[in-house]
């Protein structure tokens, strides 16, 4: 799947490949969610992380979740987007 347009968006958010183990997904958002957290990153770039930060749980969000990763994986990624939306205004 590695390489079929821009499907490979939230995995390469999280440094992953598209066949990758839940572990290793888990461990690829760990670390980049310390790296990351705006609390971690002291006065400079606290705009850049949180933004960086949000896509990092953006993308842990859907490829963490087995039937949004498979959605996303046969590319129904505006679908998820549109799904995610909905939950964060009725939440």
């Amino acid at each position: 799947m590695a390489g079929c347009g821009g499907k490979d968006g939230l995995y390469a958010v999280l440094g992953v490949s598209s066949d990758c183990s839940d572990a290793e997904l888990r461990s690829a958002y760990r670390k980049l969610a310390m790296k990351w957290h705006p609390d971690k990153c002291g006065s400079g770039g606290v705009e850049a992380a949180k933004a960086r930060f949000h896509k990092i749980q953006a993308a842990y969000a859907v490829l963490s979740d087995p039937n949004k990763r498979i959605l996303y994986d046969v590319g129904a990624a505006n679908l998820i987007n549109l799904i995610y939306r909905r939950n964060q205004i009725t939440e």
